[in-house]
C-alpha cells in the first residue's frame, strides 16, 4: 500500500553515562506522524506511551525528552503499542520511514527480546540517509541540522517522538514533492509510470 507513509520516531530510556547494572535501554515513545504520498501533507499525529518493563526514566532522559516516570506509569505494554501500529496504521502493509536506523534497530531488538511480532512489512526508508544522498552532503545531518539547512522550523520539542516525527515528515515530505518535478525521465511516459 503506497498510499501513504508511516513516519516513525522512537524514544527510549536513557542514561548520561553507562546504564544501571539491572536496566538496559526500552522504548517508551513511539511517535507517529502519517504523510500522505500523493499530496504530501501530513495527516495523523500520535504519541503512543510505552511502559518499560525493566528501567526506569532517568532525570537525564526527561530532561532530554520531557517524558518522565509518571507519564510512562500510565501507558501501554510494547506489545499493546506493536497491535496499535498494525491494527489503525496497517504497519505491515504500508512502507514506513524513521530518521537514520536507529529505530528500526531498536524495534527489532525489543520485538525479539520480549517474542512480539515485528509490526512491520520489509519496506522501510531511512530518510536521513536519502536526505544526505539526494543533497550531497559530506556525512548524514541531525534532524535539527537537517531542518536548520532545508530552512524548516523545528515545531514542537526536539527528541520527544511525536514532535520530531511530525518534523521528519514535513523533511520527507518536501523531498517526495521536489523528486516529482524531475519525474517521470526523459522518455518515460506518465501513462506508463502510472500504472507500474
Amino acid at each position: 500500500m503506497l498510499d501513504r507513509i508511516i513516519v516513525v520516531d522512537i524514544e527510549s530510556t536513557c542514561w548520561e553515562g553507562e546504564p544501571p547494572p539491572d536496566q538496559y535501554s526500552e522504548i517508551i515513545e513511539i511517535g507517529i506522524c502519517t504523510l500522505d504520498v500523493a499530496s504530501g501533507e501530513r495527516l495523523d499525529r500520535e504519541s503512543i506511551l510505552i511502559r518499560p518493563q525493566s528501567s526506569w526514566v532517568s532525570e537525564y532522559c526527561t530532561h532530554l525528552t520531557t517524558i518522565t516516570q509518571p507519564m510512562v506509569n500510565e501507558g501501554i505494554l510494547f506489545s499493546e503499542a506493536c497491535e496499535v501500529l498494525q491494527n489503525k496504521y496497517n504497519s505491515r502493509r504500508r512502507v514506513w520511514a524513521s530518521y537514520g536506523d536507529y529505530d528500526r534497530k531498536m524495534m527489532l531488538q525489543q520485538c525479539c527480546k520480549l517474542d512480539v511480532v515485528y509490526p512491520f512489512g520489509d519496506t522501510h526508508i531511512n530518510i536521513k540517509n536519502i536526505l544526505a544522498v539526494l543533497l550531497g552532503f559530506p556525512k548524514e545531518a541531525a534532524l535539527d541540522q537537517a531542518l536548520a539547512l532545508l530552512e524548516m522550523p523545528l515545531i514542537g520539542t526536539h527528541h520527544r517522538g511525536v514532535d520530531d516525527a511530525w518534523n521528519m515528515a514535513g523533511i520527507l515530505s518536501r523531498l517526495l514533492l521536489n523528486a516529482r518535478n524531475g519525474f517521470p525521465p526523459e522518455g518515460v511516459s506518465k501513462s506508463r509510470t502510472s500504472g507500474a
